[in-house]
């Protein structure tokens, strides 16, 4: 088998608002062909015109080659060589961040061939399942510029998720710091009281993680507020600080009353490597698409196990992402939960349109996948209505 093309398009929802605090509203899909009539599909959470630009792109020389060009020609079936070729070939310029990211994206794509040329889901290829399923945790990111709006929105969610079966609850509670939301400047009383409605609404018996999206500067800051979180029993606080902070990470961890995560945005096990050996995070949070793929994934897997930490990926984005990152889980015996956006309980579009994921969800709980590939079913109306490259 042989790859043919690679295409990319940029999906924008047309409801999507550039100052919220959402990378749910565009995406890149990526469309790899073959000389069988198999075609895998694969995204990334990045800025898609930089994907698309990164993938498409002429190559300039030995270190900076096009990623298309490399893998025409190539057998999508032996993807270790693909990755390799890609990230030694377009090293000068994609060796960490965004490049990694299109590879990751090109992986998805490729595992999703495989699993089509071998009529099984892709965590069969990866190994097997460990899990017989995956608890999904609900992400909530409120809607309101005021502190009861706020408030009263993530509450109001974090009942809905309830209602609908999540056994877990992850908050974004960011009403100041870079990426406050709605321009939002409220003190950290404030959140500590949003925090409060939200255990509240859930009780005792649903977990309860919490986004602050690198919200202090310092761990010091942090410290002074978090040290009064401990009753509300929070199973996780994620990126209190700045990614590149591995010292401020490895002092939370040391100080804070409640694991530490952190991860989202990092590509390539080596920077995983430096956040759980140097950062001494309790919690890794590898995006599939952004770390480089399954292939890179499995990776931080091991690195995770050798320091006995904690996977629970992070996803918000499509059901491409979310199904890539449910197969991964169900391979991963340190894996406690990954991200889920629910389509009831979240405004982005392209959630709720692009795709059917590849899994049933059930009484809170993702069921093993049982189709070959990612699983996925693509709704094509959806590309040609949100394309817009």
């Amino acid at each position: 088998m042989k790859i043919t093309d690679i295409k990319t398009y940029v999906l924008v929802a047309d409801n999507a608002d550039v100052s919220l605090t959402s990378s749910a509203q565009d995406t890149v899909l990526v469309i790899i062909e073959t000389d069988e009539g198999i075609t895998g599909y694969g995204e990334t959470d990045t800025n898609p015109w930089v994907i698309k630009a990164l993938i498409q792109s002429p190559g300039t020389h030995t270190m900076d080659q096009s990623m298309k060009d490399i893998l025409i020609g190539k057998n999508p079936l032996n993807i270790d060589d693909c990755w390799k070729s890609l990230y030694v070939g377009t090293a000068m310029t994609g060796r960490r961040g965004a490049g990694v990211n299109a590879i990751g994206a090109i992986d998805m794509a490729l595992w999703d061939i495989k699993g089509k040329f071998e009529n099984k889901p892709i965590f069969e290829l990866l190994g097997g399942n460990v899990h017989e399923t995956i608890t999904p945790y609900a992400s909530l990111q409120p809607l309101g510029t005021s502190f009861e709006e706020y408030r009263d929105s993530l509450v109001e969610w974090a009942e809905k998720a309830k209602n609908l079966g999540f056994k877990a609850v992850k908050s974004e509670v960011t009403m100041n710091g870079p990426y406050s939301h709605n321009g939002m400047n409220e003190d950290d009383d404030k959140h500590t009281k949003v925090i409060e409605a939200v255990r509240k609404a859930l009780g005792p018996d649903i977990e309860l993680m919490v986004d602050v999206q690198y919200k202090w500067e310092t761990a010091e800051q942090a410290l002074r507020t978090v040290k009064d979180w401990e009753e509300f029993n929070i199973y996780f606080l994620e990126t209190p600080v700045w990614t590149d902070n591995l010292d401020d990470y490895a002092r939370m961890h040391d100080e804070a009353p409640m694991k530490i995560a952190a991860g989202e945005w990092l590509s390539t096990v080596h920077e995983f490597k430096d956040l759980i050996e140097r950062g001494n995070v309790d919690v890794a949070q590898p995006d599939i698409g952004r770390v480089g793929g399954l292939t890179e994934a499995k990776k931080v897997s091991d690195i995770v196990d050798k320091n006995r930490r904690i996977i629970v990926p992070h996803c918000w984005k499509t059901s491409i992402s979310i199904s890539a990152t449910a197969h991964f889980a169900f391979n991963t015996p340190s894996c406690k939960f990954i991200e889920y956006l629910p389509p009831q309980l979240c405004h982005e579009t392209l959630r709720r349109e692009l795709a059917i994921e590849g899994f049933d969800f059930t009484d809170g709980l993702i069921q093993l996948p049982t189709r070959s590939g990612l699983g996925i079913e693509i709704n094509e109306d959806a590309v040609k209505r949100y394309r817009v490259d």
